[in-house]
C-alpha cells in the first residue's frame, strides 16, 4: 500500500532520554544507530508501513510547533497514557473519542515535540 508520508523525523536534545521516554510509552525498541553521521532511533514497523525516527541532529531542534506526527498506541490508549507523566512527558490532550477511527491523544514529549497518539476502536 502507498502512503502518502512514508518517514517522519523527530529531532532531539537529549538522544538517550527520548529513546528511554518512547520506549517506556510505547513498550517497544528502537533500533539504534548513525545514519549519516547522526544518532537515530528507529520505530520498530513493517518496512511497508510509514517508519520514522528520533534523530539527535545538529541543526534542527525539537518543537510543539510543526508538524504534528500520530504514533500508533496499539492496545488500550489508557495504558499509554498513563505512562507519559512518569516517563517526563505531559499530556495535552486526553484520550479524545473520534468515532469510527478509533481514539487519539496530544502529549509533549520531554525534548518539546508534540506528538499525537491514536489507537484504533
Amino acid at each position: 500500500m502507498r502512503h502518502a508520508v512514508n518517514w517522519f523525523e523527530l529531532f532531539v536534545n537529549d538522544f538517550d532520554r527520548a529513546v528511554r521516554f518512547y520506549e517506556g510509552l510505547l513498550q517497544v525498541e528502537l533500533k539504534k544507530e548513525i545514519f549519516m553521521d547522526l544518532q537515530n532511533a528507529i520505530f520498530p514497523g513493517d518496512p511497508d508501513d510509514v517508519l520514522g525516527a528520533l534523530v539527535k541532529h545538529p541543526s534542527r531542534r525539537p518543537s510543539g510547533e510543526g508538524a504534528l506526527v500520530y504514533l500508533n498506541a496499539t492496545g488500550v490508549l489508557d495504558a499509554v497514557l498513563g505512562r507519559v507523566v512518569a516517563l517526563g512527558g505531559t499530556i495535552l490532550t486526553p484520550m479524545t473519542d473520534i468515532g469510527e477511527p478509533g481514539f487519539i491523544a496530544l502529549i509533549r514529549d520531554p525534548e518539546g515535540n508534540v506528538v499525537g497518539l491514536h489507537s484504533p476502536r
